[in-house]
């Protein structure tokens, strides 16, 4: 196991909105409680990277954490990860199954995000071992 950086903020998709939490319970069907859960596996949790907020910053573009969809923000850019790598966060294995796609919800926020972030949005997990991930905690790769 090799540390690669902390879970900053954690946001769970509830059907009236989106909202910050100290603490997300996952297992194999996704985040307990939120609104995705049980839908498609592949896509459970969004693990998003302060670097994408620094670059839609430098473009001058302000947005509030969690408006990119994530459910995990971090100090660490996993973009580069390929589908099958796992990482340690807390008491749960996530394993990386596909990059995010844009959306077309990024432009209600600007209508230069969906280009601007087009690799650099985020990344979906799907949960190989349940458990809770808090804000704080520290993420491994699993070597």
């Amino acid at each position: 196991m090799t540390k690669v950086g902390n879970v900053y903020f954690l946001f769970c998709s509830f059907v009236d909105g989106r909202a910050p939490t100290e603490e997300l319970l996952l297992d194999t069907k996704g985040i307990v409680k939120d609104k995705h859960y049980n839908k498609n596996i592949e896509r459970s949790v969004l693990l998003a990277s302060m670097q994408s907020y620094a670059l839609v910053k430098k473009h001058s573009i302000n947005v509030p954490y969690g408006a990119l969809g994530e459910n995990l923000l971090m100090d660490y850019n996993p973009y580069h990860l390929p589908s099958g790598f796992r990482l340690k966060i807390g008491n749960v294995i996530l394993e990386i199954s596909q990059h995010c796609t844009l959306c077309k919800s990024l432009a209600k926020v600007d209508v230069k995000l969906p280009k601007l972030l087009k690799d650099d949005r985020g990344i979906f997990a799907k949960v190989i071992e349940s458990g809770s991930i808090k804000e704080g905690d520290t993420i491994y790769l699993l070597d």
